[in-house]
């Protein structure tokens, strides 16, 4: 028998075997085998399938989507948006987010609430879509909205079955987080070469799920647990319910959940998470609060990015002790000048820590700290880490570090603006660095999501000045055959980069206007003025009109100052201006409008009974209304509950329509 033939039989009894102890384990949930001895089975799999692509069989255990070795990762479109947790970091903050939640939704107390509480996995998030219980793709977070399509290589992590039993949706998005094992990741790292090995659990489970090759995927033992839902044809009660069904399907949520019925039943239960998390065979950098009922979870909706029905209490950051070497100073997009500690490097939390940040030269003088003092450092997560207190002074040294009278970069006058404790360069538009930030901040995730620009591309493009602005982006081409000579570069690695410019050049306008880089401008506000204007030319012509800016609910001052000043600037004005020459700007209308309100503007007044005033603003802005602070031409309706006051007469004297709370709630359809 040839060699060819051999190695076909193999494959056909690997993939029999395999599928076999698939339905058990995932369908009669009675597995024949140890995982050691299945996943034994899958990796010499695929090692023969990618030795001998030519004899992959047409039901190969991992034919179920599409090809084996992949080129990149396709986008994936989330049929619901994924969005992430809000901070807490004290047991006052807890109280702050129930008593928030209790005011929104205008009760007089949480008795009708209970939580489920859960340790906060430090892994990748991931959304799993089941059509008529298939599982049809698996895609990542990504900005929220679209994630990359690692379908292929979740197919063998246990946890994830291709197929529900009985009892399931005709659609389902289930959420979750993919992790390695602690013990796991040991393993792992002792077997890659010292260049290759990653520096935490988090990043080898990110390195493990984003392979190219899935074959490596496979052979890594990544685990998922579920903590959430997207879109789904059916509607559950509570998120215990919710887990219920997921522990049919096979879908093992977390162990260490547990509901609480109070806020000193959730700090008792972080309390008893916190000391025992070294004890737990994987990362857990938090615990998570969600309210567990469903309808509430709707009517308290979301805020921007977070969802206002949970949160996420992170645990006392990790601290160590070690020596100031150096100071320097780094100058930000915004011109804030950083004073930055150059440390003895330490190991903290496994991570090898060797800068902190000093924050600013106020803190430094507080804290009485200088070069060659052994100070404290802390780091909660992925926060940058920063010195927190002075431990011992060094005695020989008693210079201070002293806040510099030019900018480190560009030798510009700083300044120190009124009620700020940071210095800014002055030199706006001419700093280099100033220039890097824009441009880092401009190509990132949550802006154009350029992929392969990081901060290290930018820094080596705008210093052999192939680009200066944000706009020269577009036009590297041109500098083709010099780019592709430079270290790190070539061919392929630059034409990649230049199809990921091209398929960024669609966006839609609250990402421009992120994009920008406008000060207190962050995701939320450019959502709010995208919503607002809905139109870029609209927002720059009204950029100038502080009365129709302070008329945007949720617009604070600085934002308002911020946006005048910007727009103002005519440099700005010709960036905008060339970059409209290569993107397409698009307003995405929020399909849930379609109600008698839509674009419609309202003014709130008075004290309302059914809703807090806080509810049936986000509920009219879901039906596409806009609202106002205050009474003018421009109001369509005025919702005015008990104890009114003056807005009533403004509104009869200016002709504006008045409903009350009871035909407010008509017309919403409540």
């Amino acid at each position: 028998m040839d060699k060819e033939k051999i190695i076909l039989n193999r494959l056909k009894e690997l993939s029999d075997l395999i599928k076999k102890h698939n339905y058990n384990y995932h369908t009669l949930d009675k597995p024949k085998i140890s995982d050691k001895e299945f996943d034994k089975l899958v990796r010499e799999n695929d090692a023969l399938e990618k030795k001998y692509p030519n004899l992959i069989l047409n039901d190969s255990p991992n034919k179920n989507y599409g090809s084996k070795i992949k080129d990149n990762f396709k986008k994936i479109k989330h049929d619901s948006q994924m969005y992430s947790l809000a901070n807490a970091f004290n047991n006052n903050d807890i109280k702050e987010f129930i008593k928030r939640s209790v005011k929104f939704l205008n009760l007089d107390n949480d008795d009708d609430f209970q939580y489920i509480c859960e340790p906060k996995i430090d892994g990748l998030s991931l959304n799993l879509v089941y059509k008529n219980g298939n599982l049809v793709s698996a895609g990542t977070r990504g900005d929220g909205f679209i994630g990359e399509d690692v379908t292929q290589n979740i197919l063998n992590i246990k946890n994830i079955p291709s197929k529900l039993n009985k009892d399931f949706p005709d659609f389902i998005e289930i959420r979750g987080e993919v992790f390695l094992n602690k013990s796991d990741f040991d393993k792992l790292n002792s077997k890659l070469e010292n260049k290759s090995k990653f520096a935490n659990p988090r990043n080898a489970a990110a390195g493990s799920l984003r392979q190219l090759d899935i074959s490596i995927s496979h052979s890594r033992p990544l685990k998922f647990i579920p903590h959430g839902i997207g879109k789904c044809s059916y509607s559950f009660d509570k998120i215990e319910n919710y887990y219920d069904k997921l522990q049919k399907w096979k879908i093992t949520p977390n162990n260490l959940s547990k509901k609480c019925n109070s806020v000193e039943e959730i700090i008792k239960f972080y309390n008893q998470i916190d000391q025992k998390r070294s004890d737990i065979d994987y990362d857990i950098d938090g615990l998570v609060v969600k309210i567990n009922n469903f309808k509430l979870q709707e009517r308290l909706g979301y805020v921007g990015k977070n969802p206002r029905w949970a949160i996420a209490i992170k645990f006392s950051a990790e601290k160590a002790n070690t020596i100031i070497q150096s100071v320097d100073y780094q100058v930000g997009r915004t011109g804030a000048i950083t004073p930055v500690a150059r440390l003895k490097p330490i190991n903290l939390g496994g991570v090898i820590i060797s800068n902190a940040s000093l924050h600013n030269f106020d803190e430094i003088n507080k804290k009485n700290i200088n070069v060659l003092d052994l100070v404290e450092i802390e780091r909660a997560g992925d926060v940058i880490p920063y010195v927190t207190r002075l431990v011992k002074k060094n005695s020989k040294l008693n210079t201070k570090i002293k806040p510099p009278r030019n900018c480190p970069i560009c030798m510009s006058s700083v300044l120190k603006e009124k009620d700020e404790a940071v210095l800014r360069c002055s030199n706006t538009y001419g700093c280099n660095s100033q220039k890097i930030g824009r441009i880092i901040h401009f190509v990132s995730k949550k802006s154009l999501n350029i992929d392969g620009f990081g901060e290290k591309q930018v820094k080596q493009l705008f210093n052999l000045k192939y680009i200066n602005k944000v706009e020269d982006i577009f036009n590297l081409e041109k500098f083709r055959s010099e780019i592709v000579e430079l270290d790190g570069w070539g061919e392929l690695s630059f034409s990649n980069l230049i199809n990921s410019i091209n398929n960024s050049k669609k966006i839609s306008l609250d990402k421009f206007i992120y994009s920008l880089g406008i000060r207190f401008i962050g995701e939320v506000n450019a959502e709010i003025l995208a919503n607002e204007f809905k139109d870029l030319n609209i927002l720059i012509s009204s950029s100038s009109n502080i009365s129709v800016l302070e008329n945007i609910d949720g617009l604070g001052p600085k934002a308002i100052s911020s946006i005048i000043d910007f727009f103002s600037k005519e440099i700005n004005r010709e960036t905008i201006k060339n970059l409209k020459n290569h993107l397409t700007i698009i307003f995405i209308e929020n399909e849930t409008i379609d109600n008698f309100f839509s674009n419609k503007h309202l003014v709130f007044t008075g004290t309302l009974s059914e809703l807090s005033r806080d509810e049936a603003k986000y509920l009219a802005k879901t039906k596409g209304a806009k609202i106002l602070s205050s009474i003018s031409k421009k109001t369509d309706f005025l919702i005015a509950g008990e104890k009114a006051g003056s807005k009533i007469d403004k509104a009869t004297q200016l002709g504006v329509k008045i409903l009350n709370e009871k035909e407010f709630l008509k017309k919403i359809n409540l």
